[in-house]
């Protein structure tokens, strides 16, 4: 698990912080795109909310307004500021400018932090259709967007497709050995919601050998709850909160992942087995 989370995280730090060859524009003899890459790389070292930052992309898009690089680097201190309607003019014209590059990147966030979920499938679904390889990793890394897509078709409330998706991925993610930090756990939350209890148990199972979470007992404790199983419901509730005050819980920098738990929910669980006599 520990190889697995390194090489999330080297994947993810390697997308985000990915420059453009500028010898390359070169090369091919574009020399109007090698210059404002160029000028795109003198951002190196300035504050990305600086206003050097800003003013040396904006010369590069002066050089060659269809340069895509620029527009998106230009994008990311509005999409972290806030500043959502800057972000989409921005990323909007990176998509049309390279719509491979920068599609897949777009659908993520719309889905991580505008819960878009019709315009994140939208833009997976368009990225699937013009590439003949895979399509890839979320930004952070934690999914493969095809887990993301089954995600946002759950949330518009398309449970059996977002199964469908997301079986696929994790049984082509098993055969590399590569399995994201949280896949198990949501399509084991997707069969509980379904009422498939053994078949998430099954799933929260091989989330505890690969990841053990607070969520992935929670959840656990629910598929039992259901079948009667008083005992192993209780047992699960108590490990659930050990875990969530151990911090092994679901986390992200930016927002708050699909499935997540907390503590209250936890505890007022527990409570509701205690009321209802099963202590």
């Amino acid at each position: 698990m520990k190889y697995l989370n390194f090489l999330i995280l080297l994947f993810a730090f390697s997308n985000v912080f990915a420059q453009p060859n500028c010898e390359a524009y070169k090369y091919y003899g574009d020399t109007l795109k090698y210059e404002a890459c160029k000028k795109a790389m003198e951002i190196s070292g300035h504050y990305q909310f600086s206003k050097k930052y800003q003013t040396i992309l904006d010369e590069s898009i002066e050089i060659d307004p269809t340069f895509d690089y620029a527009y998106w680097a230009k994008s990311i201190a509005y999409l972290k500021s806030g500043d959502f309607v800057s972000w989409k003019k921005l990323i909007d014209k990176a998509v049309e400018l390279k719509p491979k590059n920068h599609l897949g990147y777009r659908g993520w966030c719309r889905y991580q932090f505008f819960r878009d979920y019709k315009g994140a499938i939208k833009d997976f679904e368009k990225l699937d259709s013009l590439v003949g390889y895979d399509i890839g990793q979320s930004q952070n890394g934690t999914y493969h967007l095809n887990i993301a897509k089954g995600l946002c078709y759950k949330a518009i409330g398309e449970k059996e497709k977002a199964v469908q998706i997301i079986e696929k991925q994790i049984k082509l993610n098993e055969k590399e050995n590569f399995i994201g930090s949280y896949d198990y756990l949501h399509l084991g939350v997707l069969y509980l919601e379904l009422g498939n209890f053994e078949k998430a148990i099954e799933l929260f199972k091989k989330q505890s050998k690969d990841n053990e979470l607070a969520e992935n007992q929670y959840y656990l404790a629910l598929a039992y709850k259901n079948l009667n199983k008083k005992t192993e419901y209780k047992s699960c509730l108590e490990k659930a909160k050990e875990l969530y005050i151990g911090q092994s819980r679901m986390f992200d920098f930016y927002s708050n992942p699909m499935d997540k738990v907390y503590l209250e929910n936890i505890e007022n669980e527990i409570k509701t087995a205690y009321n209802n006599g099963h202590r």
